[in-house]
């Protein structure tokens, strides 16, 4: 089989290790003659699962004891949902959110359905082409909401403010790939597939103190606090999802972590977006003090030649490679699992169009 060169934006690249261990449980898992797929999530052998999953978490981020760690269902944007019913107030709640994408208005509407939602900053006028930063939020607010990395759009936020309320990032598609402060944050959430695993469970990280605040009569499958009290398994969990999730995590760990991640994305980035620079055929959609080390979205400047480029990097083994379709362009995700190996074959196509 050939070299399939997979920029995908998600469900996401992962380490060859992660596809063959996660293969050997679909068919035994730890020699118990059950399938992963089948295996009871109130097993031994699962609950070890589940234990070290939460655990390596706090490893990675280096958090201690007054952080949970959850994994979920319903995607990230479920959690667009939960956070304002875990943390606005019934009466009279209040949060500022950052706009800057399709994810963060998502995130947006959600929380507008349950009390007053102040937009402090946007670049939606601009196509999102930057992230805004001269903002500030006071402690008038319940909570403070943006998004890391934007796929979309290919921006990223490089630093993050110093607010007086509570702070929670949407990491999805950029957790675990720098090295950040992760406890200047009082809830984390990310869907696994951008970076850290397959499709089907959301992690979410949340310091514990934070909760129980609000006065709402809070349904129980949006409670984090009763998903806290049942270590993640109130219900059924996506059992695959979090073993395949360990699994990335784990491998992760073992290649120098995120501070050796972070340096191998840099490189990646730095390639593909010198030769985007070098290149008068091709254009970024944002600006270059945002731009993100994770999805560079980018454009041909010349349509007369997308036949042409679209069949040489499709020819190269290159999958993946469409902008968003609300963007349209070009997309290529660098996500930890991604050589520069492969960066390297979709610089050398951009190279070879005249």
């Amino acid at each position: 089989m050939s070299k399939i060169h997979n920029f995908s934006a998600g469900p996401c690249i992962l380490p060859q290790e992660v596809f063959q261990k996660s293969a050997e449980a679909i068919l035994d898992f730890n020699g118990s003659g059950l399938s992963i797929l089948e295996i009871s999530h109130r097993s031994k052998d699962f609950v070890a699962v589940m234990d070290e999953a939460r655990a390596i978490v706090k490893r990675l981020m280096k958090l201690g004891d007054d952080y949970e760690v959850l994994y979920l269902g319903g995607g990230a944007s479920l959690q667009f949902a939960m956070v304002p019913f875990n943390l606005m107030k019934s009466e009279n709640g209040k949060a500022a959110y950052l706009d800057t994408g399709t994810w963060a208005a998502g995130a947006i509407k959600e929380a507008k359905k349950l009390g007053t939602v102040d937009i402090v900053g946007s670049s939606k006028a601009e196509n999102y082409s930057f992230i805004p930063k001269d903002y500030t939020v006071g402690s008038e607010y319940d909570y403070f909401h943006c998004t890391s990395n934007n796929t979309i759009y290919g921006t990223q936020m490089r630093t993050f403010p110093k607010v007086d309320t509570l702070m929670v990032c949407d990491m999805s598609s950029d957790i675990f790939s720098r090295v950040i402060d992760f406890s200047q944050f009082d809830l984390i959430y990310a869907g696994a597939q951008k970076n850290m695993g397959p499709a089907g469970t959301t992690l979410v990280v949340v310091k514990k103190e934070i909760l129980g605040k609000t006065g709402r009569d809070i349904p129980s499958m949006l409670d984090y606090s009763l998903h806290i009290a049942k270590e993640s398994m109130y219900n059924t969990p996506p059992v695959f999802p979090v073993y395949a999730s360990l699994l990335t995590l784990q491998h992760l760990e073992n290649h120098g972590g995120i501070a050796a991640a972070e340096i191998r994305n840099e490189a990646k980035a730095k390639l593909l977006y010198a030769e985007i620079d070098r290149n008068p055929l091709f254009e970024t959609f944002c600006v270059k003090e945002d731009r993100s080390l994770m999805n560079v979205s980018f454009k041909l400047l010349d349509e007369s030649k997308k036949e042409e480029f679209d069949n040489a990097w499709k020819a190269a083994g290159i999958n993946g490679l469409n902008g968003h379709r609300s963007l349209g362009g070009y997309r290529a995700s660098l996500y930890n699992a991604l050589p520069i190996e492969s960066v390297q074959v979709l610089v050398d196509v951009m190279q070879n169009l005249k």
